[in-house]
Order: structure tokens, then C-alpha cells, then sequence
């Protein structure tokens, strides 16, 4: 089985990448620019320069290579910067998808669609994937758009909604907030971090290992794919802090307020995941455990 997978230079593009070669599959990664996921190209494994903006350049990878499974992960996803751009970040989250979309429905593909916990308000926080999507930002107003593009399609699709992914992975991808986390108090760098935004952070080879099961089950419809453990960004911080012995000083506790930031964030969002577990089988992996297994697999990745 093919499966083609847009930003396939992201956290997540790797373990995916790492997953689906595992499992046998065909990997077809494409991203924007030269390939940065630490994989030597094989006859199992193909890289593609593929901006999902031009419209061309989609067709004639997809013409060529013709997918079985397509996973869209390619997004702009900086909530900040999509705040101030809001054209550029429609064009890239909504145009963008319905070029990958299109594509897919002239393959007759499975398209998964990957989506966020910012498509809620926070209001009451751990949803089930039939609760009603109602973003305070914009990032999350048009990745809930490209979600109703998914739903208007013909082609059998699934629409994965992930919260706080965490990982890491090659040199040069962008940092998440384990990595910045680490990487400060390692350098005894006093940071602020927020404790009254409540998640079910994500381990990003848990996410991967889900996706993998909805592409061998055939699974169809939303699903909630998360870790399940409800935590604060300053949470996470003390368990970093106490699991490399750094010192817990550095880390100050703050409220969102403190930051002056154009995104406004939900206060609490986290999922419910038991449809997952139900119908995929799917188990997260605890934080404390995570953080065991990153760091001990990290020269392995």
C-alpha cells in the first residue's frame, strides 16, 4: 500500500515516516523545500519538494505517483503568526487542503485529515468528537473549515484531532514544547510557563502509531487521538525539571495574561479518547514513560 504524506518534515512527518516503513509500507513524503526527515530515500521510501499552494505541483506528484492513503499534516499551525496573517493562513490551511483533497478524490484515496484541539473554545474542556467545534482563534477557524471540506467529500476520509504534540526528532525541525522546555532549564534558563491552560498532551509516535491503525482498519469518520493524562504546560515543565534533575526554580509559574499574545488560546481543551481505544486499539503513553522512551531512543531516531 502507498501512502503520501504532506509535511512530511514535521514532528510528526518523521515518526510517521519511521511507523509506516516499519509496517511495510510504500512512504511517498513530500514537504516544502529539501527533505530534513532523517531518512535515506530507498526504493521503499520517496521524497518530493511539494508547496500544497501550488496547485500544479500537487497534481503532477499525485498524478505520478498515484496514493493509496493520503495523510495531510502540512499546515501552518503557529497561532501567533496566523492571527496577523490571517490570508496567508487561510490560503495555506483552506486552499491548501482542498488542492491535497482534490487530488485525493481523482485517486480514489483515503485521505486523512489532521486537525487540532483549537478548533474548541476551551469552555469546558476533555470533548468527545461530536461536540461542537466554536475556535476563539483564527488558526482554529480554518482548520475547522478544512475539516468541513473533509466531510463534503465522496472519498472515504478521516479527520484526526490531536492536542499539544510533543516529541523529538531530527536537527532543524522546529522546536515543541518538550524541546524548549529541556533545552532552556539544560541551559539554566529561567522561563515562565503558563498553568491555567489545562491539555491531554501527545506523544507524537503514539499519534503516528494511531494514524497507522486508522490507514490497516480502514478506519472512517473523526477521531480523538491524544494522550490522556490532563496537564498544564507548567505540569509538564516540573516533570522535565524532576526527570533530568534540573533545577525547578528556573521555571515561573504565570497565567496566560502574562503574555501579550495576538492568538487568543482556549483555557481548557484535552479529549476524550475512548473511541480510539474502542475501534483502533489505541493506548497512550504516559508522560513520565514518554520522556523514558524519547530520550533513550533519541540516537536510534
Amino acid at each position: 500500500m502507498k501512502v503520501l504524506i504532506t509535511g512530511a518534515n514535521g514532528l510528526l512527518g518523521h515518526y510517521l515516516v519511521k511507523i509506516l516503513l516499519d509496517k511495510n509500507y510504500s512512504v511517498i513524503a513530500t514537504g516544502k523545500g529539501k527533505k530534513r526527515i532523517s531518512f535515506d530515500e530507498t526504493e521503499q521510501l520517496r521524497y518530493y519538494d511539494m508547496d500544497i499552494l501550488l496547485e500544479y505541483r500537487v497534481h503532477e506528484i499525485f498524478e505520478k505517483e498515484k496514493p493509496d492513503v493520503v495523510i495531510h499534516a502540512a499546515a501552518m499551525t503557529q497561532v501567533d503568526e496566523c492571527e496577523m496573517n490571517p490570508s496567508r493562513c487561510e490560503e495555506t490551511n483552506v486552499r491548501g487542503t482542498s488542492h491535497v483533497l482534490i487530488n485525493a478524490e481523482e485517486c480514489s484515496a483515503h485521505l486523512i485529515y489532521l486537525s487540532t484541539d483549537f478548533v474548541f473554545d476551551g469552555e469546558k474542556g476533555m470533548y468527545r468528537e461530536d461536540d461542537e467545534p466554536n475556535p476563539v482563534n483564527f488558526y482554529g477557524f480554518t482548520k475547522m473549515q478544512a475539516e468541513s471540506l473533509v466531510q463534503g467529500s465522496e472519498i472515504p476520509w478521516t479527520i484526526v484531532r490531536t492536542c499539544l504534540v510533543y516529541g523529538t526528532a531530527s536537527e532543524g525541525m522546529r522546536s515543541n514544547i518538550l524541546t524548549w522546555i529541556k533545552e532552556s532549564l539544560e541551559n539554566r534558563k529561567a522561563i515562565k510557563v503558563v498553568d491555567d491552560q489545562m491539555r491531554t498532551p501527545t506523544y507524537a509516535e503514539d499519534l503516528a502509531v494511531g494514524i497507522e491503525r486508522i490507514i490497516s482498519k480502514k478506519a472512517a469518520g473523526i477521531f480523538h487521538i491524544s494522550g490522556e493524562e490532563r496537564m498544564t504546560p507548567y505540569n509538564m515543565a516540573c516533570t522535565v525539571a524532576g526527570h533530568f534533575g534540573y533545577d525547578n526554580n528556573l521555571i515561573e509559574k504565570v497565567t496566560a495574561a502574562t503574555f501579550s499574545q495576538p492568538g487568543k488560546r482556549p483555557p481548557k481543551t484535552g479529549f476524550i479518547i475512548n473511541k480510539a481505544k474502542k475501534e483502533l486499539g489505541f493506548r497512550p503513553t504516559a508522560f513520565k514513560e514518554a520522556l523514558f522512551k524519547i530520550f533513550a531512543s533519541k540516537t536510534e531516531l
